[in-house]
């Protein structure tokens, strides 16, 4: 069946330019996923997808005209339902058949298949394919449907009062099915092959001839690049250009140049500049206000120091850019006073002295204000910085001033640059520089594979402020649910994790979760949360950083079983990777199959016992067999290597002295009844397998490595 190439394009007024990817992509996506459901695109089509800021558009190479046809086969009834002993319908199959169109004369060709507790009766009808015209309207509205819209606008087409809803208003459809025109309507309007270039470039209305010509007649007619992909390139390119040309850096753009793309459709690059005044203000916030509120690329010297020189990409590319580069020019320089304004303004005043005000400022409505949070981050801080053996009182004075730049008016312009402006401001007040990193870095790590905070003081006041948020918010009965979570608390937690395991810091998980508990007022959090089988506050929390936990320790190419044995044991977290290592060198071993089987049944026997081993130490001259006196010497040997080499963390060596268990347990197992009729001479055995138990799993839980 003869296949041609189908293009569908909407064009709108302008789109949100951060949303543009993600709408095209789902559009493009959904559309050819509804087509081909319905039997219209060729297995070997492609698909390619255009977006400029005023289209979303899709090209598929092979779209049938019509549908082939098929068949189906359609479910009647059980046939004992359908049919009497001697095979004749019977009156509810009739009328079955009456309901379809159908008589009596099609019986013989029904097929019968049995699902596995019925038999049952099928009819196989040929369903005329459909036909394009028909397919695509059905595709296209539910593609329009399917989008991620975050907010629907609503407006009306000229000369008309039917009200239409799209993420913006639409002014051209364009269907076209090799050269022909399918009809269709969406959004109020029918397809044509009309389409609209450049606002100022190109021509403003023309006609596509073909779905393959689409891209060029763009290009050339409307002065419209129509691949968001060629033109991410293009202006990645000239940024690159011109970059080197000045013999400098671009810094980390990607997610600028992404946004950039979605707002020109013809674009060009070029150079400016500003006061080389302005660079007295922190650099940061004259990155931010370039980046954030002008869209430009600002540029930086081989030391990372930002230059008064920075590249705009402009809509429009032309001979004579200089009107284009002073207007922009223009337009950036109250943009840097203002922040100039702020920062100078904002010094005027200590941090110390804008903490009192805090408690003007609501935290949450059930825990209190900043100022009663950032007392419960002093405290905390400073005993964390206790466990941490690093100096209680610059940690308590990092965490008194972390939250103070809130009040400030650069950090009430740009929220990012929380932390960051408290370090500016801490060193202009003369606070110790340990103090001043530390207000700057504990909000680290922002997001995943963000730096982590570089110094001891620092790593108690971040560990400090997400501790108590995650206590706190758990505690009001707060907790995330599927993709839901406002407060960050995944992201929190895997902080934490991150902070512990590569800082290697010697504290557990579950000792800094009840100093943070103990730290709110009483009657403040929930004592058990309902919804967790009434686990406690501290427990529910636990629970869900070691998760975070699992899947950080997953991520760096650790295995489940590996996770999963590692971290039923609870270790501290600066454990985590030498113990996770020692399991997998364990796991390449000739005994480890066995030894894990062994420790499994052990767990088992022990299980199943009433008698208590716990306070009973077995000696030789209580046990009978050479065999199990044999695994009682080598384990009492063993504990004593294995202690030391867990001493100083060599968790590899202990491991594998460990797998000498193997034979002597085998053994055991081979030649000795544990279940003895003698009580005592039980007992023994019990307690000689509890101590054998224990020391398998010193470094890891054995038993759940065993498959």
């Amino acid at each position: 069946m003869k296949s041609l190439p189908l293009l569908v394009e909407l064009v709108t007024e302008e789109l949100p330019p951060k949303a543009l990817q993600k709408l095209s992509q789902a559009f493009a996506h959904h559309l050819t996923q509804m087509l081909t459901a319905q039997g219209l695109v060729a297995q070997d089509s492609v698909s390619e997808i255009f977006a400029t800021p005023r289209r979303l558009a899709v090209r598929l190479s092979k779209v049938f005209e019509q549908a082939p046809d098929r068949l189906v086969d359609e479910r009647l009834l059980p046939e004992k339902v359908g049919l009497d002993s001697s095979g004749h319908a019977t009156p509810a199959l009739l009328k079955k058949l009456a309901g379809l169109g159908l008589d009596d004369s099609v019986i013989g060709s029904l097929k019968k298949i049995h699902d596995g507790k019925l038999t049952l009766l099928y009819l196989t009808q040929t369903v005329v394919g459909q036909t394009l015209p028909v397919g695509l309207l059905s595709a296209l509205d539910k593609t329009l449907l399917s989008l991620p819209i975050p907010k629907l606008m609503s407006y009306q087409l000229d000369h008309s009062t039917e009200t239409i809803k799209f993420v913006r208003p639409a002014h051209g459809l364009i269907a076209l099915h090799g050269s022909h025109v399918v009809a269709v309507r969406a959004l109020g309007l029918d397809s044509t092959r009309r389409t609209f270039g450049h606002r100022f470039l190109g021509e403003t209305e023309f006609l596509i001839d073909d779905a393959m010509s689409y891209e060029t007649q763009l290009h050339d007619q409307g002065k419209v690049i129509a691949s968001f992909e060629k033109r991410r390139e293009l202006i990645q390119s000239l940024l690159t250009q011109q970059a080197q040309q000045l013999n400098c850096q671009l810094g980390d753009y990607q997610t600028l140049l992404d946004e950039v793309c979605a707002l020109v459709e013809w674009p060009a690059v070029y150079v400016a500049s500003f006061d080389t005044e302005f660079l007295k203000i922190p650099q940061e916030c004259l990155i931010l206000t370039m980046r954030t509120n002008q869209k430009y690329f600002p540029l930086f010297d081989a030391q990372g120091k930002l230059i008064e020189k920075f590249l705009l990409v402009s809509n429009m590319s032309v001979k004579e850019p200089k009107p284009i580069i002073e207007g922009n020019q223009k337009v950036v320089r109250p943009r840097l006073a203002d922040a100039r304004f702020f920062y100078e303004q904002d010094r005027k005043h200590s941090l110390a002295s804008r903490v009192p005000r805090l408690a003007q400022v609501v935290y949450h409505n059930q825990l209190g204000t900043q100022l009663e949070r950032v007392e419960r981050l002093k405290k905390l801080a400073g005993l964390i910085a206790a466990l941490l053996g690093t100096d209680v009182n610059q940690s308590e004075r990092a965490a008194w001033l972390a939250k103070a730049d809130l009040l400030t008016g650069m950090v009430g312009e740009f929220p990012e640059l929380q932390g960051l402006m408290g370090r500016y401001y801490a060193q202009h007040d003369k606070e110790p520089d340990v103090v001043c990193e530390a207000i700057a870095e504990h909000y680290l790590p922002r997001f995943a594979g963000d730096v982590l905070p570089s110094s001891s003081v620092a790593c108690a006041v971040a560990l400090a402020d997400k501790l108590d948020t995650l206590v706190g918010i758990f505690g009001t009965g707060h907790l995330p649910s599927g993709d839901k979570d406002p407060f960050a608390l995944r992201r929190l937690a895997l902080g934490i994790v991150r902070i512990l395991v590569e800082r290697e810091l010697p504290v557990s998980i579950l000792s800094l979760l009840d100093l943070a508990h103990k730290n709110f007022p009483p009657n403040i959090l929930l004592s058990h949360h309902p919804q967790l089988h009434q686990m406690s506050n501290v427990e529910a929390v636990h629970v869900f950083i070691i998760e975070r936990a699992k899947s950080y320790l997953r991520e760096r190419d650790y295995g489940a079983l590996e996770v999963e044995s590692v971290m039923d044991l609870s270790p501290l977290p600066l454990e985590y990777k030498g113990r996770l290592n020692a399991t997998r060198e364990f796991l390449a071993l000739p005994e480890a199959a066995g030894l894990a089987q062994a420790d499994k049944r052990i767990r088992h026997i022990l299980s199943k016992s009433s008698a208590s081993t716990a306070a009973h130490r077995v000696e030789e001259s209580d046990l009978i067999e050479s065999a199990e006196k044999q695994l009682l010497t080598i384990t009492r040997e063993l504990q004593i290597k294995v202690n030391a080499l867990l001493e100083v963390g060599q968790f590899t060596q202990a491991l594998r002295l460990t797998a000498q268990l193997h034979h002597p347990v085998t053994t055991f197992f081979d030649q000795v009844l544990v279940n003895a009729k003698d009580p005592q001479l039980r007992l023994h055995r019990f307690s000689l397998l509890q101590e054998v138990l224990e020391l398998t799993n010193r470094v890891t839980n054995l038993s759940k490595l065993a498959l």
